[in-house]
C-alpha cells in the first residue's frame, strides 16, 4: 500500500472515530471540546497532515480532498450532535414544567374596547335614521377648521378650543366640524352624515383629554326644522340610554344659529335632582343648532332654499353617563381590570 493510500486511509479513520467519542456526550461544552481534539491546531487531523509533506507533489491534492472530507463530516456531525441535544434539552425542560395531565386552562378571548364599542353603537343608533359614515383627515387647515365654519382670526370662539398648531395655517383639528365643510364642498344637497373622529385641544383634567373622539351630525335638505333636529337626538337618547327625557337650553356657537346646549334627565338620580347633577335633574350631552346661513354660503349652498341642523357629542362622555365612569384617564391606561368589566 503507498504512502498516499495509507495516510488517507489514517484520515478516514478519523471520521468513525469521532463518531464514537462524541455519541455519549451530553453536553454543547464537551461536543466543542472533543471538536478540538480533531480539528484544532494540535488536533488528530492537523497531526496527520503535517505528513503530507513528505508525499510527491503530485499525489498531495488527493490527500487534501479527503483532510478536507474528514473536516466536513467532523462539522456536520457537531451540529447535528448539537441539534439532538437542543431537542433533547427542551423535552427535558417541559417534562419538568409541564404536567400534561393536568386539565386545560381557559383563555378568555379579547373584545373591542369599551370607546370603540360606543363609537359602533353610536354610529349605528343614527345609521338607523339614514345617516351615513363621513371621514376628514385629523391635520387640518384653518380654513376648514375655523374659516369656513364662521370663526375668523379674531373670534373670540377660539378661545374656547385651545388649539395645537403644526405650521402656518396647519393644525390638528379641534372638533371633526372640518369634515361637514369637506363634505358640502363636494356634494350637492342633499347631505345626511355622522363625522365620527378623533380630534385635539389643550385640556387635560379628570373629565377631559389633549385627544378625545366625537360623533358630529349634520343633515341639509329643504324644509329642514328644529323640531327635526329635537326628534334625531330625542331616538338617540332614547336608543342610548333608554330614557325619552331630553330638553334644549339656549346656547352659543359660530356655526349654528340658534344653537343650543341638549341636556337628558341624569342617569344617576332619574331627574329626582343629585349631586352629580347638581340638583337640576338633568346632564349636559352635546350641543346643536341649525347650520348658519353664513356657512352655506362658503360651500356654494343657497341659503334661501335649504336649511339645515348640526349636532355633536362625544362617546368618551356617553360612556361615563351609561357606565358610571369617574375619570376619562380610565379609557387609555390600559388596565385590564378595568376594560374586562365592559
Amino acid at each position: 500500500m503507498s504512502a498516499v493510500d495509507d495516510l488517507s486511509r489514517e484520515l478516514l479513520s478519523l471520521e468513525e472515530a469521532f463518531r464514537k467519542d462524541t455519541s455519549q456526550l451530553r453536553s454543547e461544552g464537551e461536543l466543542r471540546a472533543a471538536q478540538a481534539r480533531y480539528l484544532g491546531k494540535k488536533g488528530r487531523v492537523s497531526e496527520l497532515m503535517k505528513r503530507l509533506g513528505g508525499l510527491p507533489p503530485a499525489d498531495r491534492p488527493k490527500v487534501g480532498e479527503v483532510a478536507n472530507r474528514v473536516k466536513a463530516f467532523v462539522e456536520e456531525e457537531t451540529e447535528r450532535r448539537l441539534k439532538e441535544l437542543a431537542l433533547y434539552a427542551r423535552k427535558q425542560d417541559l417534562d419538568r414544567l409541564v404536567d400534561v395531565t393536568l386539565p386545560g386552562r381557559r383563555v378568555e378571548g379579547g373584545h373591542l374596547h369599551i370607546l370603540t364599542q360606543v363609537r359602533r353603537e353610536m354610529i349605528a343608533i343614527f345609521g338607523e335614521l339614514g345617516f351615513e359614515v363621513a371621514t376628514g383627515p385629523q391635520v387640518e387647515t384653518d380654513f376648514h377648521n375655523f374659516e369656513a365654519l364662521a370663526i375668523p382670526a379674531d373670534h373670540p370662539a377660539r378661545d374656547m378650543q385651545d388649539t395645537f398648531y403644526v405650521s402656518g395655517g396647519v393644525l390638528l383639528r379641534t372638533h371633526t366640524s372640518p369634515v361637514q365643510i369637506r363634505t358640502m364642498l363636494s356634494k350637492p344637497p342633499p347631505v345626511k352624515i355622522v363625522a365620527p373622529g378623533v380630534v385635539y385641544r389643550r385640556d387635560d383634567d379628570p373629565t377631559h383629554s389633549p385627544m378625545f373622539t366625537q360623533i358630529e351630525g349634520l343633515l341639509v335638505d329643504e324644509g329642514v326644522r328644529m323640531s327635526d333636529l329635537k326628534g334625531v337626538l330625542l331616538h338617540f337618547v332614547r336608543r342610548f340610554f333608554g330614557t325619552a327625557t331630553i330638553r334644549f337650553r339656549a346656547s352659543y356657537f359660530p356655526f349654528t344659529e340658534p344653537s343650543a346646549e341638549v341636556d337628558m334627565s341624569c342617569t344617576f338620580c332619574r331627574g329626582s335632582g343629585c349631586r352629580l347633577c347638581k340638583g337640576s335633574g338633568f346632564l349636559e350631552i352635546g350641543g346643536c343648532g341649525m347650520v348658519d346661513p353664513r356657512l352655506f354660503e362658503k360651500v356654494g349652498y343657497d341659503a334661501e332654499r335649504y336649511t339645515g341642523f348640526a349636532f355633536g357629542m362625544g362617546p368618551e362622555r356617553m360612556a361615563m353617563l351609561r357606565h358610571g365612569i369617574n375619570d376619562i384617564s380610565h379609557y387609555y391606561q390600559g388596565d385590564v381590570r378595568f376594560l374586562k368589566q365592559f
